[in-house]
């Protein structure tokens, strides 16, 4: 039997408006929140008009523009009073999960890389508009001292954490493994699974019982795509390190879960993340025709983070319109 509250968590993550920027975008306007929708018509469907964008990539440059609840996402108190860091926040599926935990009552920290400063600026606007407070800490996460500076300084301005989401990650499109460079495969791993290990380590100090730490994985950890081996890879690792550390805190009552997204619309997908050519089409292979929106996971973070969760460890949550996954 579901619990009410968490159907009203998941349903928080279907709530979209329309997607601005294309003629292929399907609105939400004035439908309330949890009212039972088509799936495969409730955001934009592809074609997509051809776009590419120099890494890292902005989400106001993108067409259509990914929703991630800016203005459908409604809090009922969830996290009040909760403190997050979020790694990648500023866009994409971060950025969802940021704006979802603002409006639940959390305080916010996030991290992202120096150019996605406008990006970050909208997000910490939505947040303290929630009456949440806003911390922004700009740095590269391939940096082992940078990781523990983040860390520390988000429980430093939050006055504590107890929420931690790892979700930057860093994706190339190749063909073959002769494309991959030692200088990509290192990136793609410093990126995804280094960062993740620095952090979470530094991280687990601050963190007590009741806390709850949240990667992302992807449907690439179980269904891996020919053209992301490195990428792939990574997210199998990222899955495997959720279940082993979710173990060893168990005891110390912190919660460690993944969310397995694929297809999502993010500043990922647009900056050599996958073929250029292929973009248009994106998503369009989906049995739900279309790729994810940000706004879509909003409510399983929030569910993750929550104390609605609270026998949930170790778990891989997935996302994936109906392709593979746990």
């Amino acid at each position: 039997m579901t619990h009410p509250d968490r159907r009203v968590v998941l349903a928080a993550a279907t709530g979209g408006l329309a997607i601005a920027g294309t003629s292929t975008a399907q609105t939400q306007k004035g439908r309330p929140l949890g009212t039972p929708s088509d799936p495969t018509t409730a955001y934009a469907k592809p074609p997509f008009p051809k776009q590419q964008q120099p890494w890292p990539g902005l989400t106001s440059q993108m067409s259509p523009r990914p929703d991630h609840g800016e203005t459908s996402y409604k809090g009922s108190g969830r996290l009040q009073g909760r403190k997050a860091l979020l790694t990648g926040g500023d866009s994409g599926i971060g950025r969802a999960a940021a704006i979802a935990f603002a409006r639940e009552g959390a305080d916010v920290a996030i991290n992202y890389l120096p150019a996605e400063e406008p990006d970050a600026q909208e997000v910490a606007k939505l947040i303290r508009e929630a009456g949440r407070k806003a911390v922004l800490i700009p740095g590269d996460i391939k940096d082992e001292a940078f990781c523990q500076q983040l860390v520390d300084r988000a429980a430093g301005e939050l006055g504590g954490l107890d929420i931690l989401v790892n979700n930057a990650a860093r994706q190339f499109s190749r063909d073959s493994i002769l494309d991959i460079t030692t200088a990509q495969f290192d990136e793609t791993y410093k990126t995804n699974v280094y960062a993740m290990f620095w952090i979470t380590k530094a991280a687990v100090p601050h963190l007590k019982p009741g806390s709850a730490i949240i990667n992302t994985a992807s449907v690439n950890a179980y269904e891996p795509s020919e053209n992301l081996l490195d990428y792939a890879s990574t997210k199998g690792a990222i899955m495997i390190f959720t279940k082993g550390l979710a173990k060893q805190l168990a005891p110390k009552g912190v919660r460690v879960n993944a969310v397995a997204p694929s297809p999502f619309w993010t500043p990922l997908q647009v900056t050599g993340g996958q073929p250029a050519d292929k973009l248009p089409q994106f998503g369009a292979d989906s049995p739900m025709g279309r790729p994810g929106q940000p706004a879509e996971l909003a409510g399983i973070y929030v569910l993750l983070a929550s104390g609605e969760a609270s026998y949930s460890t170790g778990q891989v949550f997935a996302a994936v319109g109906g392709r593979g996954g746990p």
